[in-house]
């Protein structure tokens, strides 16, 4: 089988080359790689898996905190000066901003900055109290939540009509296109911290908000997997640079678990009486797409291996793609685990932990070093 589909057919990568000079400082913001946010989104996923102490151990309960508050105030410090430089990007070169949105590959990765902000939001409400007062903590987590959100389903909205429009062929259809779903779902996640927050009213409004981004994202997930599956298995793979967008599948997954486990637990005084069959049917469901994201992890490293045995892979921002779709199906392995009591599934959730901070670690570490010799920008 060809590694790469035909020139004609494939999509472009859009990646480092390595053999590229280094960008000029000039050019940084106007070039801004739209994936930068996905380094947001899984250090953030990495310090809330982190600070909820997978295993269990309690001897371990305090380092787990200290550890997810110092990766929580590097996905802040982050976060915050991606803001600056994005905003900066979409002042000054609008017209390059505008281009990335219809390129086949970086236009689902602008859904990242909706993502990145409402990530950030999900982590704020778990281990916000450790670093903030309380107070703050509802606070950011609003304003994280309400502009992600907004960002979202504007992102969402435009680079559909970009597909809808345009004419792509099949070998076209990339893993990246899982992003806008994910993010979309996680609008969900974000809101239901709010709730315990606001008056009855409102709180209803949130759950219905919640639930309606849950099927919006989840069913744009279905269709994009469709898409994805017919491509795998009717077209040669992917080329070796968008191997890390398979692994994207495991981010709508392990949110889509996590969303309606949220939305049950927070909305219980909504609910009344119904809370127990709430939360129950969320949990069936859940552990039924768990078993599907097992699928899918399976699929997702046996690709990896056979890419890795083909040949090098090449380095570049979308190998954040790896973390924050791990990440979310590790957490929720992790929540599952509690909520059902089954040792076995608490330690699934152990190994993708070991394997997210393995995943992490290499990519933070090739990250900066791609920042000290400047090939980072390269796109």
């Amino acid at each position: 089988m060809e590694a790469t589909p035909p020139a004609s057919d494939a999509a472009p990568p859009a990646t480092v080359d390595a053999a590229a000079a280094p960008a000029p400082r000039a050019n940084r913001v106007r070039d801004l790689h739209p994936g930068w946010f996905a380094a947001v989104m899984g250090t953030a996923i990495v310090a809330v898996a982190t600070y909820q102490n997978p295993g269990g151990v309690a001897a371990l309960t305090r380092l787990a905190h200290v550890l997810g508050a110092g990766l929580a105030i590097l996905a802040y410090a982050l976060g915050a000066v991606l803001v600056v430089a994005y905003a900066a990007r979409w002042l000054r070169y609008r017209d390059s901003a505008l281009a990335d949105v219809r390129h086949p590959v970086l236009g689902a990765m602008l859904a990242t900055v909706p993502g990145g902000l409402l990530v950030l939001a999900v982590m704020t409400s778990v281990v916000g109290p450790t670093v903030m007062p309380a107070g703050a903590v509802t606070v950011l987590t609003a304003v994280l939540a309400l502009a992600g959100t907004a960002l979202a389903l504007v992102f969402s909205v435009a680079f559909t009509i970009t597909l809808f429009v345009g004419t792509l062929p099949a070998p076209a259809v990339n893993g990246g296109w899982f992003i806008p779903p994910v993010v979309t779902i996680i609008i969900a996640m974000a809101g239901a911290p709010l709730l315990a927050h606001v008056t009855a009213p409102t709180a209803r409004l949130l759950l219905v908000v919640g639930y309606g981004t849950y099927g919006l994202g989840l069913v744009l997930f279905l269709l994009v997997l469709g898409l994805l599956y017919d491509r795998l298995v009717l077209h040669p793979l992917p080329p070796a640079p968008l191997a890390p967008t398979l692994w994207i599948g495991l981010g709508p997954v392990g949110v889509a678990i996590l969303a309606p486990l949220a939305l049950a637990r927070a909305g219980q005084g909504t609910f009344g009486a119904s809370a127990p069959t709430v939360m129950m049917i969320a949990l069936l469901a859940g552990t039924a797409l768990w078993g599907f994201g097992l699928w899918w992890f399976t699929i997702s490293a046996t690709l990896l291996v056979r890419y890795v045995r083909a040949g090098a892979l090449p380095f570049h921002l979308g190998w954040w793609g790896f973390t924050f779709p791990l990440g979310a199906f590790t957490v929720a392995t992790l929540s599952l685990g509690q909520a059902w009591q089954v040792t076995a599934i608490d330690v699934v959730g152990v190994l993708l932990y070991l394997t997210l901070l393995g995943f992490w670690g290499t990519v933070t570490a090739r990250t900066v070093a791609g920042l000290r010799t400047g090939r980072i920008w390269q796109r």
